[in-house]
């Protein structure tokens, strides 16, 4: 059951819309303030965020800019229902990383709608953005791999770096185009982050690290992923 997270601090507005989606068949957290919601949404990693904007403690507008900027949060849809609305508010909401806009009043029925729609245009995400060759399975929207079958949850750097090699296979990258792509132009460390983050890699996937089958080493210039059929 897809699980929802719903962030208001109006107790009726939690009522109804806990009692809606668990008719339509999801599963239904509330948090009343931002911080609550920051907490639970790491903890529980919610399939779709329901997010009002005048909320205690840290506001919604806040809350949606901190998801946003978490490599382990950023995917989750973000539906905001607030009674802010003015064109200005729906453009900052929009512009912040919402996925959608609801003001209230609302209809229960229509925002469960939006709900399954923000789950259907997720996991068509999701299959665009997961590669498989053969054994290996890079899972974009979980920030995971696995190699025959075995699952290795990757730190967010490290899987930028092998999903970014695997959907190039076969073309060599030097550490400085690496850096460019993965750090960004205004990163200040060297081409050996580079090297530490392809050894990590090799230590959670490779059978045998020190004669890699995946990402190899072109000496002098970089790194390749290799074509599955040089495995």
């Amino acid at each position: 059951m897809p699980l929802v997270l719903v962030v208001d601090d109006e107790e009726h507005i939690q009522k109804l819309l806990h009692f809606t989606l668990s008719k339509e068949g999801f599963q239904v957290l509330v948090a009343a303030d931002g911080p609550q919601a920051l907490e639970m949404a790491r903890q529980h990693r919610p399939d779709v965020i329901i997010l009002d904007l005048m909320l205690p403690a840290l506001d919604g507008f806040t809350v949606c800019e901190l998801l946003r900027r978490d490599p382990s949060l950023k995917e989750i849809p973000v539906i905001v229902l607030s009674a802010r609305g003015t064109e200005e508010d729906k453009v900052r909401g929009l512009d912040i990383g919402a996925d959608d806009y609801v003001t209230k009043p609302f209809s229960p029925r229509e925002l469960a709608a939006r709900v399954k729609a923000q789950l259907r245009r997720r996991q068509s995400q999701a299959e665009r953005e997961k590669l498989v060759y053969g054994p290996l399975v890079i899972d974009r929207e979980r920030y995971a791999v696995a190699w025959k079958e075995h699952w290795q949850y990757l730190a967010p750097k490290e899987f930028e770096l092998l999903y970014f090699l695997a959907t190039h296979p076969g073309r060599v990258f030097s550490r400085e185009q690496l850096l460019d792509q993965i750090w960004g132009y205004d990163y200040l460390g060297g081409p050996r982050t580079v090297d530490v983050h392809v050894r990590y890699i090799r230590q959670k996937l490779e059978q045998m690290p020190g004669a890699p089958q995946l990402i190899e080493t072109v000496r002098g210039v970089g790194y390749r992923f290799r074509e599955p059929a040089q495995w």
